[in-house]
């Protein structure tokens, strides 16, 4: 796979390069204002896009944002993005009027070597995540006519075949960039020979989005930590109660047996924290896992569970944490993700926090991201390489025909 700092030294100047990025950050939008809550994806593209500035490319930088319906819509443009970019650079960051027609056209030939120009929502062509592969093609033709190279830099959308991941790196010369062989080079190295002990800790919702993910990691690792929501179906599948916690009743026997065949591994939490709804001033309790009482819901874990926690990652050599260990976005509910996150950072080894919540609950929480080996910035992407799947856009790069 070719590197952008090889394509840098093979000679950018004055060439137009489309630059994927992953720049799909929060946004708050409650007072009218839209407000990027957490720039951390912006800030992590700024290394390949500085570097290309550098070598006197005129950067064409394509990304999405949110889940538009193939069509414009204010509410999902990129212009604070443009605008926060353009602080992070330092220099203007001009937004196309759209994504890959006249606007963009006009953006792209205005510009001079070491400019940068941003596309319009990508996710404003319905052809962009089209199943259709003629469909994407025609997309990606147009991208194509936009510049000379193509470079890759988000992560996040690896394991999309869509037509600014995938099919525009099969019409154009093409190459890694810095973040996407950065992680590709973390994530290695949880694949193939960790230094044990290999502790895993996984959190989030529901046991299903991680299920493919947990058959994967339990025959490598050490210890799998289990919080957040998805616990509650293994502690039912334990045949305790859990009142109106999240539960996957469909998923109970699949708990059960991943118990049966691998129960040394998995470590479940030993007590939770309670309330009866899911708000900023709720009344909690603590409670053993044995005893959640009807009516009350699961929201965190306890502190006697991450105390549990730190104890195995205390010992661990290699850690990847993915998913918070409850509702972190509220008050009552930080202390458990922030009792895991410290002491996932305190690992003497490599840690790696594997993007989406937990990447946002490190910065939400105030925590110090220079803590931890790698934050990565695909939580799903993340995942699937785990599992060892196969992820499009990371395939495509590979490839060298183009």
């Amino acid at each position: 796979m070719r590197t952008v700092d090889e394509l840098i030294a093979e000679g950018v100047r004055g060439k137009r390069v489309f630059l994927r990025a992953d720049l799909n950050v929060p946004l708050d939008d409650t007072t009218g204002e839209r407000i990027i809550t957490d720039d951390g994806r912006i800030r992590a593209s700024l290394p390949t896009l500085q570097a290309l500035r550098d070598a006197g490319a005129r950067v064409v930088v394509a990304a999405h944002l949110g889940r538009p319906k193939g069509a414009p819509d204010d509410r999902y443009s990129l212009a604070p993005v443009a605008a926060r970019l353009a602080e992070l650079l330092e220099v203007p960051v001009p937004l196309a009027a759209d994504t890959a027609g006249p606007g963009a056209q006009a953006a792209v030939a205005a510009l001079s070597d070491g400019d940068v120009c941003l596309l319009e929502n990508v996710r404003f062509e319905a052809a962009e995540t089209s199943k259709d592969d003629d469909a994407r093609g025609a997309l990606a033709d147009r991208f194509a006519a936009l510049a000379d190279l193509f470079v890759d830099d988000a992560f996040g959308a690896v394991h999309r075949r869509h037509a600014s991941v995938y099919d525009v790196a099969t019409r154009l010369p093409h190459a890694a960039g810095r973040l996407v062989a950065r992680e590709l080079e973390v994530l290695t190295r949880l694949t193939g020979e960790p230094e044990r002990p290999y502790v895993v800790v996984l959190g989030g919702s529901k046991v299903s989005d991680k299920l493919a993910v947990i058959e994967s990691l339990l025959p490598t690792v050490d210890k799998l930590l289990v919080g957040g929501g998805m616990c509650f179906t293994f502690l039912a599948a334990q045949g305790h109660g859990v009142g109106d916690s999240l539960l996957e009743a469909d998923q109970v026997d699949t708990c059960r047996r991943l118990l049966a065949d691998a129960g040394d591994k998995i470590v479940l939490p030993v007590d939770v924290v309670c309330a009866e709804a899911l708000v900023a001033d709720a009344q909690v309790k603590v409670v053993p896992v044995q005893s959640i009482p009807d009516g009350l819901k699961g929201l965190d874990v306890g502190p006697h569970t991450v105390e549990l926690f730190a104890g195995h990652l205390a010992d661990a050599h290699t850690v990847f944490w993915n998913g918070p260990m409850g509702v972190f976005e509220l008050a009552p509910f930080t202390h458990g993700t922030r009792g895991v996150a410290q002491a996932v950072a305190a690992v003497v080894g490599l840690s790696v926090v594997g993007g989406g919540d937990s990447a946002a609950a490190v910065r939400q929480l105030g925590l110090d991201e220079d803590a931890y080996g790698h934050i990565s910035t695909g939580g799903g992407a993340s995942l699937e390489f785990l599992e060892g799947r196969e992820l499009p856009g990371l395939a495509v790069l590979a490839d060298g025909a183009a």
